[in-house]
């Protein structure tokens, strides 16, 4: 048996159910184009029980697996965009405090 990550196992429970909606879209978008696992799986050079894992979110399948799959929908700049720095709003509210701090009179920061 095939040993599994130790950032597998620690997945935050809503990574893994982005995976598994991410995994039934996939499968949803294979069906919707009439295409059988056989012919998805061999787009994406995988065998047909590695396409089934993906398609349930398995995590331990290849990212570029996944990448493949959304570019054949064409849906590939989502995922250039899933970590797009112009969307995290926590670095940026990071980012506001630490300027504030900066910025404030010498007397408020306590010097």
């Amino acid at each position: 048996m095939p040993q599994v990550s130790a950032a597998t196992r620690s997945l935050p429970t809503a990574g893994a159910a982005a995976l598994r909606r991410l995994g039934a879209d996939l499968a949803t978008a294979r069906k919707r184009r009439n295409e059988s696992l056989k012919d998805w799986a061999a787009r994406l050079q995988v065998s047909i029980p590695t396409l089934m894992r993906m398609e349930k979110g398995d995590p331990t399948v290849s990212m570029g697996v996944y990448a493949t799959a959304l570019w054949i929908i064409n849906r590939h700049e989502a995922l250039a965009q899933a970590a797009d720095p112009k969307e995290d709003s926590a670095a940026l509210e990071a980012e506001i405090r630490q300027a504030a701090q900066r910025h404030q009179p010498r007397a408020e920061r306590g010097a």
